[in-house]
């Protein structure tokens, strides 16, 4: 037999290895053990394409797609044998062995860079004014930024001391709120009277605050208030003589010109009376005190009955009445007015069957005529009124004029409904006719029971130096005379 070819020997020293051990991969169909041709092939598996997109591939012409030919792990070959439908995107692989070729190479492509969300821009209406505007949150300074110089007076809600600021040198009167024996927090009291004070301070003849210090214990609260030389009850008292027509009528345009303030601002004072209203030197009137004060709307909504001094305390609150207006603080301007020019309280009643029984005696026992629905206030029937069927008011108070006498009797009129309002009073004829007001500067000044000042007796001073005739021929000796 011819012997053979170096080919064909070399063919059958390659495939003899493949003779011994085959591939299950092999297609026997197509070429034989034997066959020259005989190349091991790859068996076809059918694999559903599973399209994958990377974030930054947005346009799918750039895509480059193989066909599916094998799977190795997780290594993707392409074929030429493989159906063009078939196209899955490219998976770079991190490490390729070196006996498998590598996939068709890829432009590299910098990535863009990460978009960042628009910023949106906060809806703010235009009518709302700007964080700027309001200052920023502060604590309340120490009440050691005060001297205590000496002890005013004594409420029912608080202590006032009169004390001067390190830093300013001013004298200004601190009102210690008496929280000792408060059990629910912070009492509403107080709350009602800094907002009364801040709201209605503004105006000048109001008692305004200028900042709220506290010391070290939580009961140590303090309110710092200008401080005002004279109390109008103090000062009735140590003046020899009552006020004159025309300072009267200064007195009460300003107080008629606060408390309307205080209405048009829609708080009750609900405490008005003479040691309440405070007066400097200068002749300007304060109204203080707003420890009882609160806010009222429309409807005025329940409010205790508990309220005014009862000196000063309205009928319609002393026989019961549940509801009540700015008419209690009228009633109380009326007590004042009376008092201003006769010096003492109008009504100083023991009690309040007293107090009603003083009011019934001045200006008559009120009926449903002068008083509407008076028969249906709680306390009418429990009460056995005495005194004249009309008021003695004029009879009272003879030296006061027409339109003086007007005002007094609006001011306590028995029907809160026919009394005379604050904003009407300060427009008054009373105010108007002669006397004329007298300007607040042109008051007499008189020595200050709160800053600790004292009346002085004359002091006995040396007389000028005397002639001894002039002595001799007078016939006086005791040179004390001349003083």
């Amino acid at each position: 037999m011819p012997s053979p070819s170096a080919d064909q020997t070399g063919d059958e020293d390659t495939n003899g290895s493949t003779d011994k051990k085959r591939s299950k991969w092999e297609n026997e169909d197509e070429a034989g053990p034997s066959s020259p041709s005989a190349v091991p092939a790859i068996k076809r598996r059918l694999v559903r394409p599973k399209k994958l997109r990377r974030p930054d591939d947005t346009d799918p012409s750039t895509r480059q797609t193989i066909t599916t030919h094998a799977r190795a792990g997780s290594l993707l070959l392409p074929s030429e044998d493989a159906v063009e439908s078939e196209e899955i995107p490219i998976i770079q692989p991190t490490a390729l062995p070196a006996s498998v070729a590598s996939p068709i190479p890829r432009p590299h492509r910098p990535s863009p860079p990460a978009r960042r969300p628009p910023k949106r821009t906060p809806t703010r209406s235009k009518y709302a004014p700007s964080r700027s505007s309001h200052p920023p949150l502060i604590s309340c300074r120490s009440v050691f930024n005060y001297t205590r110089l000496n002890h005013i007076e004594e409420g029912t809600y608080g202590v006032v001391f009169r004390a001067r600021c390190n830093d300013t040198k001013q004298i200004y009167a601190l009102k210690k709120l008496k929280l000792d024996e408060e059990k629910q927090g912070f009492p509403i009291t107080s709350l009602r009277e800094v907002m009364a004070l801040m709201q209605a301070g503004e105006h000048p003849n109001v008692v305004g605050v200028r900042e709220i210090v506290v010391g070290d214990t939580l009961n140590q609260v303090f309110i710092v208030m200008p401080f005002i030389e004279h109390d109008l009850k103090t000062l009735l008292a140590d003046m020899p003589h009552p006020f004159l027509q025309s300072e009267v009528k200064t007195i009460m345009s300003q107080l008629l010109s606060a408390v309307g303030h205080c209405h048009a601002n829609w708080i009750l004072h609900r405490d008005l009376k003479t040691s309440n209203l405070l007066m400097n030197n200068r002749g300007q009137i304060k109204v203080a005190d707003f420890g009882l004060a609160r806010k009222f709307g429309d409807p005025l909504g329940e409010m205790t009955q508990l309220v005014v001094t009862l000196w000063y305390r309205s009928p319609e609150l002393l026989l019961g009445a549940k509801d009540y207006t700015t008419a209690v603080d009228m009633w109380s301007i009326g007590c004042i007015f009376a008092e201003l020019m006769q010096g003492e309280a109008l009504f100083p009643g023991r009690g309040e069957i007293d107090q009603i029984n003083r009011i019934f005696q001045l200006l008559g026992r009120p009926n449903d005529e002068l008083w509407p629905n008076y028969s249906s206030l709680p306390l009418v029937q429990k009460i056995n009124p005495i005194g004249p069927m009309f008021s003695t008011l004029r009879q009272k108070f003879k030296h006061l004029s027409y339109e003086g006498h007007n005002l007094l009797s609006s001011l306590l009129a028995y029907d809160p409904e026919r009394r005379i309002s604050a904003e009407d009073g300060v427009k008054h004829p009373y105010f108007t006719e002669n006397p004329l007001p007298k300007h607040p500067d042109l008051f007499s000044s008189f020595p200050s029971q709160a800053a600790g000042e004292r009346r002085h007796k004359s002091l006995v001073s040396p007389s000028a130096p005397i002639r001894l005739d002039r002595i001799a021929k007078d016939n006086l000796a005791d040179l004390e005379s001349f003083v």
